[in-house]
């Protein structure tokens, strides 16, 4: 079992465009027997995550920017029914990014703004595995562009595209499953 985290929209255009690709995307991770990791926010992340328990999931884990569970309704107005737990860090958004894509096993990025962006910097640069779920707009279609103007891949990295939850899961997993071969026991 991997930990799997959603970075996606919470606003704008994308979360309409890709609201069902992401509650697909949680139940792609749900039917892969993986955990489900979020920026415990709304949009699409959240969509992911009710996607996810609605499959079946056994463990979603919100990373809030808050510092406890009343800021985080309150001052941040974030969702909580979605989760099995959430880690209230205080690390507010950019602490809690780190926290979330360094935590991860691999990320799955869809549609996206700003804060996506800086998630899929965080991957980057911390070589987690990335895949971007296309067709919800916003920035994880233009990702491609950016990479070809930064050269950020290194031997070793992987970032992948696919229109196809299940493909890009798949994908994902046997990535995930060669790079820890050795400790395959660790993630049963």
């Amino acid at each position: 079992m991997y930990q799997i985290c959603v970075s996606g929209a919470a606003k704008g255009d994308s979360v309409e465009e890709g609201k069902e690709l992401a509650r697909a995307l949680g139940a792609s991770i749900a039917k892969a027997g993986h955990s489900l990791m979020t920026g415990a926010t709304i949009g699409l992340p959240n969509y992911a995550a009710e996607g996810y328990k609605a499959a079946g999931g056994t463990m979603s884990v919100g990373l809030s920017p808050a510092a406890s569970k009343i800021e985080h309704v309150m001052k941040y107005r974030l969702p909580v029914l979605a989760y099995d737990t959430i880690l209230y860090t205080g690390l507010h958004y950019v602490g809690r990014d780190t926290l979330l894509i360094t935590s991860s096993d691999a990320v799955v990025s869809i549609g996206g703004r700003l804060g996506t962006l800086h998630e899929f910097t965080i991957a980057m640069e911390t070589d987690t595995p990335i895949g971007f779920l296309q067709g919800a707009g916003g920035v994880s279609e233009q990702i491609q562009d950016l990479m070809a103007l930064a050269h950020p891949l290194r031997a070793g990295s992987m970032v992948t595209f696919n229109e196809s939850s299940d493909e890009l899961m798949k994908e994902l997993e046997d990535h995930l499953d060669k790079e820890h071969i050795k400790y395959k026991d660790l993630y049963q």
